[in-house]
C-alpha cells in the first residue's frame, strides 16, 4: 500500500516507526507545519528519521495514498477530512484517528465519503508510547471489518466494536473524562501541596490509602503530559464537553479539564529537557505570574 499521513506528530511516528514495512510500499505525509519556515527543518528531519517523505502539499501526499491516516489535533480534525475529500483517491479508507465528538466524525464521515472514500472512525486508547503499534485502537463504522484487516496487516492493534461512526470515538470521549481530568487534578494538587510544603505528606497519605496506584509518581508523569500535550488534550476536551453538552447532561468536569490543560499546554515549557522537581518549579513559578 501507499500510506499518507495528515499530521505527524507524535502517534504518527509511533505507527510509522513499528508498522509491518513489508505491506507498505510507500509513505508521505503532511502536517501543517511543514509549511512554517520556523520548523520546516525540524519536520524534514522527523519526516526523515521515520522513512516517511516529506510532502509541503496536501494534495501530492493524497494523490496516491491507497490508504490515509488523519492525526491532527481535535479541533482540526474536521476542517482536515474537509481538505482530504478533495483529492481522496477513490475507495481509499480515511482512517480519522483524531479525539473527536461522535457529530464531529459523523461530518466528516458524510463529506470524505460523498468524495468516494471510505471513512473509519479509530479511537486511540491509550498513550502511544510506550506502547507505540501495539496501543490499543477500537474501530467502528460501516468499513470497520475491511479496516481492520488493514490496521492487523500493518502490524497495528486494532479491536472492532459493532455500531456506526462515532461508537468507538464515543468511548474514547467518555475515558477522556476520567483520564484527562486526573491529570488536570493530580496536578493541581501536585503543585499546591508542593508550595505549602506538604507534598510527601499528602502523597503519604493517599499511598496508605491506594498504595497501588503510585500517586507521587503519577502526579509528576500527569505533570509533564500536561505540560507536554495541554494544548493538544484541552482541544480534544473541549470536544468532550460538547460531546456532553448535547446529550442534555452537565459537563462541568469536561469543561474545568479543558481549561485546566489549556493553561498549563500554554505555557510551553520544554518539559522534555526537566526532571519532575524542577518542571513542578517551573509550573509554579509560571503560574504564579
Amino acid at each position: 500500500m501507499n500510506i499518507a499521513f495528515i499530521g505527524f506528530g507524535e502517534a504518527a511516528c509511533a505507527f510509522a516507526s513499528t508498522w509491518a514495512s513489508d505491506c507498505v510500499k510507500s509513505a508521505v505525509g503532511f502536517d501543517i507545519k511543514n509549511n512554517d519556515p520556523a520548523q520546516i527543518a525540524m519536520m524534514q528531519a522527523r519526516f526523515g528519521d521515520h522513512g516517511v517523505a516529506f510532502c509541503d502539499m496536501l494534495q501530492s501526499a493524497l494523490t496516491n495514498a491507497d490508504a490515509v491516516f488523519s492525526l491532527v489535533t481535535a479541533d482540526c480534525a474536521e476542517a482536515a477530512a474537509i481538505d482530504a475529500a478533495k483529492y481522496i483517491k477513490n475507495g481509499a479508507p480515511f482512517f480519522d484517528c483524531n479525539s473527536c465528538a461522535p457529530q464531529t466524525k459523523q461530518r466528516s464521515r458524510d463529506v470524505i465519503n460523498a468524495a468516494g472514500g471510505c471513512y473509519v472512525d479509530v479511537a486511540v486508547m491509550a498513550p502511544v508510547h510506550p506502547a507505540r503499534n501495539k496501543t490499543p485502537l477500537l474501530v467502528s463504522g460501516d468499513d470497520a471489518h475491511e479496516a481492520v484487516e488493514i490496521l492487523t496487516k500493518l502490524n497495528l492493534n486494532p479491536t472492532h466494536i459493532d455500531g456506526p461512526v462515532g461508537r468507538a470515538s464515543s468511548v474514547k470521549m467518555m475515558r477522556s473524562v476520567v483520564i484527562k481530568g486526573l491529570e488536570a487534578i493530580l496536578t493541581e494538587c501536585n503543585l499546591a501541596a508542593k508550595s505549602l510544603g506538604v507534598d510527601d505528606l499528602v502523597w503519604d497519605s493517599l499511598e496508605k490509602s491506594n498504595p497501588e496506584f503510585q500517586w507521587a509518581a503519577k502526579a509528576d508523569y500527569m505533570a509533564e503530559r500536561m505540560a507536554k500535550h495541554g494544548v493538544r488534550r484541552a482541544a480534544e476536551m473541549a470536544e468532550v464537553a460538547k460531546t456532553i453538552s448535547e446529550l442534555g447532561l452537565p459537563n462541568d468536569m469536561a469543561t474545568a479539564t479543558t481549561a485546566a490543560q489549556a493553561r498549563i499546554g500554554a505555557l510551553a515549557i520544554d518539559s522534555d529537557h526537566m526532571d519532575a522537581p524542577t518542571l513542578r518549579d517551573n509550573l509554579i513559578k509560571h503560574l504564579k505570574n
